[in-house]
């Protein structure tokens, strides 16, 4: 299994013409009052520490009077637009509670937090550095999971709404020795996470790089894992960095699999999978091309790291055509065809 060690800071790439023309005709880019670069200008800065008196390794910061007076309002606008489109009419009753900043990571993000004043109702979105990266994994994200992202991009600046559910690692601590959990349906869903990262290519799913949502159902309850981190889409150079069972921080689900499933189970859960997703590929086959053409002429990784992908994935699936890829965006196209064949 992988460690933390075995993956440095990613490079960022900027976001370059061709993407920046495919965000704008998706409606994707916006204009927006406020920029990462604004936040940077906080005056000073407190741990978070959470409600159990652990440091979250995020900091609360704080902004003059003056810049507070013109940066609230406007982070308030940038949360209407994210959910109402800008429709300021049903907003006027929210205001920003308090603006984190996490000191780890690839991008360094900032957390608004926006609180409702007539029920303390709360809700998060997030500031960050615009990488391209991050906009193509969230991109691929919306056309070929289960799942839907809103997001827009303004200039180098990328604003995301929060994703939420249980952290993968506090639900692996806390939840998973729960009387009466479901542990086979859990399992299923880890399988199909795993497949869903390997045929798209996002790395470095470990448990804190994803959620749990959990549903309830009719007669017991369904579980979904949720990627939140989308830093390594299509960056790494090594295959076993996009299949999340790899990493040790995930054992505890790679266990459920091992204690519930059989091998010809666990091929079922893995072509339901790809079938899912060959099927989400059809149905935005306009769009999804469109994003691959940008994709196939953008730099997102290293010549190393392509080079060393192209030879995994060539001997993973048997299939020598991958040599002939020359960025990453040709290894992602190959991988989409080949589910297309199956």
């Amino acid at each position: 299994m992988e460690t933390t060690k075995e993956l440095k800071k990613k490079i960022i790439y900027p976001i370059g013409d061709a993407l920046n023309k495919y965000l704008r005709h998706y409606d994707r880019y916006l204009n927006i009052p406020v920029t990462y670069a604004d936040l940077k200008h906080y005056i000073s800065a407190t741990p978070l520490i959470d409600k159990n008196g652990n440091d979250t390794l995020w900091e609360s910061v704080f902004y003059s009077p003056s810049d507070m007076r013109e940066l609230f309002p406007a982070l308030t606008q940038i949360y209407a637009l994210l959910k109402t489109k800008g429709d300021m009419s049903v907003m006027n009753h929210l205001r920003v509670d308090r603006i984190d900043y996490c000191t780890f990571g690839n991008t360094n993000p900032f957390r608004i937090r926006i609180i409702n004043n007539f029920n303390d109702n709360y809700d998060y979105y997030y500031i960050k550095v615009a990488d391209a990266s991050r906009v193509y994994g969230l991109e691929l994200e919306h056309i070929l999971s289960p799942n839907r992202i809103n997001y827009f991009v303004h200039q180098k600046t990328l604003i995301e709404e929060h994703i939420a559910g249980i952290p993968g690692d506090v639900f692996a601590k806390q939840y998973l020795k729960t009387p009466n959990i479901n542990e086979i349906r859990i399992a299923k869903e880890f399988i199909k996470f795993n497949e869903r990262c390997l045929v798209r290519l996002l790395g470095d799913m470990r448990a804190y790089n994803f959620v749990m949502d959990v549903t309830p159902d009719f007669d017991d309850v369904q579980y979904r894992i949720r990627a939140i981190d989308f830093d390594q889409q299509s960056f790494e150079g090594k295959l076993n960095i996009y299949q999340p069972h790899y990493f040790k921080d995930n054992r505890a689900f790679v266990e459920l699999g091992m204690k519930h499933l059989n091998n010809k189970t666990l091929i079922q859960y893995q072509q339901e999978e790809r079938t899912l997703i060959a099927m989400r590929a059809k149905a935005s086959r306009y769009q999804l091309g469109d994003l691959m053409d940008c994709m196939v002429v953008d730099e997102i990784s290293t010549i190393e790291k392509i080079e060393r992908l192209r030879s995994d994935l060539s001997k993973y699936y048997k299939d020598t055509s991958f040599k002939a890829c020359k960025n990453m965006g040709e290894i992602l196209q190959k991988c989409l065809d080949n589910i297309r064949k199956d």
